[in-house]
């Protein structure tokens, strides 16, 4: 019996026109050696699976053909050729960074870079996985990779480049692979499905490519194990089943009972997919993606980033004319937002009902208008007339319109005036007026000012109230305003005269904190003592003074006048205070 080949070595490329989805790069590569313009060192990298070291490969043979044909690729019948494809080459190494990552093995590197070629003009080393390598063992390659031999070149691969000392970054060309598309992935497949005499549906393998995820070599591996599993015969149905893929037909059944609002079918869906075993956060992060899909295929213009095959792109299409882009954007947003707390739910399950009970509530009439109500952004600030009228238009025609009582506007303060005193510290702050179409406070025309109401507040209050009050704002503040709360507790009120109170305070710093919170305190006084003109002034206490401390000849001083004995030793020994 034959051995058995894989089909990702079974049909590995061996020339730059058979590599897949990385037209761009072995073109570079092509031009590079027809124009005999060769770098010493290269750096592919890129995902798992998309050509790396099969063109660092195919690259290392052409560089040493004899007879390169005029396309740029080798002739597989010099001698140099021969020797590579019956894996006996000389001129081309390979080392796996992975379990030769030490100093040692790096020097051993450097001692064989030192012998020059027999068959061909380049030795070829070839490094997979470089990232692997130690800092040190780095450190040892530098000096060779950025001066190595001229009969020298060295290749790179490496799936993680962020973990490659830019010191060897900066001595190479980078070639980045890019992920193979899935229309190339799928027409690769059948390619080999052809030679190998596979029967295979398009949208069978169209499911293939999507669970590789732009690896070709996960593809392929992929189709061997459902050509084991189906005998030759590759069909949609199969697929989804050895793979263990969420059909489509469930997410096309789940939104058309969600666009009718049919909860209990929803539910039963639901419960059936599950007992198939998949696991509700797939169940979610698929349903995002189909609402995702549902609003590509609404635009002819981004309808090119949906790659499936003619049937399934179809039934999209038929969908998406059913869902209004509004529905989508929601159902999108709420299957993200449960994808982002399924992890820290505790009733998983209830969870997603939930998210599929929210989407059937999407197409409900009553919920749209409630939606666009809540879209509606109301302006910031809208003139006294205006606001009349509109108080106008809200009442009951049938009432008897009642006699209005017109008080004159006065402007009242949205900050509290602070004053200055001598030997304080004090900032002083403008008055603002409450009209953003008045922002200096003028007064009012004749038309606006006799339709608006402003009731002014003139109560007398006791220090004992003012202190209530106080007392009681600072019991309001929250935790990350608690030094602000220990100010206020720990100061002392003042009553000047029947609007002023005075606060001292210890120090600038909680003089600041009073400053920044001031409009809030004033507001809450104001209210609560049910006086207009309320006005605070802070003062910092002269007792904070900084002192310095005692220098020699004061203490002496001190302690001298203190005892009378201490000047009589003075004088008696001699002594000097310097």
């Amino acid at each position: 019996m034959d051995n058995y080949i894989v089909s990702a070595r079974k049909y590995r490329p061996t020339t730059f026109e058979s590599v897949v989805g990385q037209k761009s790069l072995t073109a570079t590569l092509k031009n590079a050696i027809h124009n005999n313009k060769l770098a010493h060192a290269y750096l592919f990298c890129g995902p798992r699976g998309v050509g790396k070291t099969t063109c660092a490969r195919i690259f290392a043979k052409t560089i040493n053909c004899m007879n390169p044909t005029p396309l740029g690729e080798a002739c597989n019948q010099c001698e140099s050729c021969t020797s590579f494809n019956e894996q006996r080459s000389y001129n081309i190494h390979e080392l796996d960074a992975a379990s030769n990552n030490s100093v040692e093995d790096i020097r051993s590197l450097i001692e064989q870079v030192r012998i020059p070629p027999q068959i061909g003009k380049y030795k070829v080393y070839i490094i997979d996985e470089v990232h692997m390598l130690s800092t040190q063992a780095f450190n040892a390659f530098l000096k060779t990779l950025e001066e190595p031999p001229h009969h020298a070149v060295f290749i790179l691969a490496t799936t993680e480049k962020h973990k490659i000392l830019p010191t060897i970054l900066s001595r190479c060309q980078i070639y980045d692979f890019t992920r193979i598309s899935i229309n190339d992935t799928v027409d690769h497949l059948q390619h080999v499905a052809k030679q190998e005499g596979v029967n295979a549906e398009p949208e069978a393998l169209n499911v293939i490519a999507q669970k590789a995820d732009g690896g070709m070599r996960d593809a392929l591996s992929i189709f061997d194990q459902v050509v084991s599993y189906t005998g030759g015969n590759i069909t949609y149905s199969a697929v989804i089943e050895n793979l263990n893929v969420l059909d489509y037909e469930y997410y096309f059944k789940l939104t058309d009972a969600i666009l009718q609002r049919r909860v209990g079918e929803v539910l039963l869906i639901l419960n059936e997919i599950l007992s198939k075993g998949f696991e509700g956060q797939n169940i979610v992060t698929g349903l995002s993606s189909h609402f995702r899909d549902l609003l590509v295929c609404k635009d002819p213009q981004t309808i090119v980033l949906f790659e499936v095959g003619d049937v399934i792109k179809k039934r999209y299409l038929e969908f998406s004319a059913r869902c209004e882009n509004s529905f989508l954007y929601k159902a999108i947003e709420l299957s993200n937002e449960c994808d982002l707390n399924y992890r820290l739910s505790k009733n998983k399950r209830l969870l997603v009902e939930l998210l599929l009970i929210r989407l059937c509530q999407l197409s409900d009439p009553a919920q749209v208008e409630s939606d666009k109500k809540k879209t509606v952004i109301e302006p910031i600030a809208t003139s006294p007339v205006q606001q009349v009228q509109a108080n106008q238009q809200a009442q009951p025609q049938t009432l008897p319109q009642q006699p209005e009582k017109i008080i004159p506007q006065v402007q009242q303060p949205l900050q509290p005036e602070i004053t200055q005193e001598t030997k304080t510290k004090v900032v002083s702050r403008k008055t603002l007026g409450i009209s953003l179409k008045n922002p200096h406070g003028e007064t009012e025309n004749k038309a606006s000012s006799s339709q608006v109401q402003t009731v002014l507040q003139d109560e007398t209050f006791s220090i004992e109230n003012l202190m209530k009050s106080w007392n009681d704002y600072a019991q309001t503040l929250s935790k990350e305003k608690s030094h602000l709360k220990a100010t206020m507790i720990n100061s002392s009120l003042q009553l000047i005269d029947k609007h002023t109170f005075e606060i001292e305070v210890f120090n600038q710093g909680q003089q600041e904190r009073l400053e920044e919170d001031a409009t809030s305190i004033m507001e809450y006084l104001r209210s609560s003592l049910k006086n207009s003109h309320i006005k605070m002034i802070i003062k910092i206490t002269e007792e904070n003074k900084k002192q310095l401390a005692y220098t020699d000849r004061e203490k002496y001083q001190v302690m001298s006048a203190q005892n009378e004995n201490l000047q009589k030793l003075v004088d008696e020994f001699g002594l000097k205070l310097d």
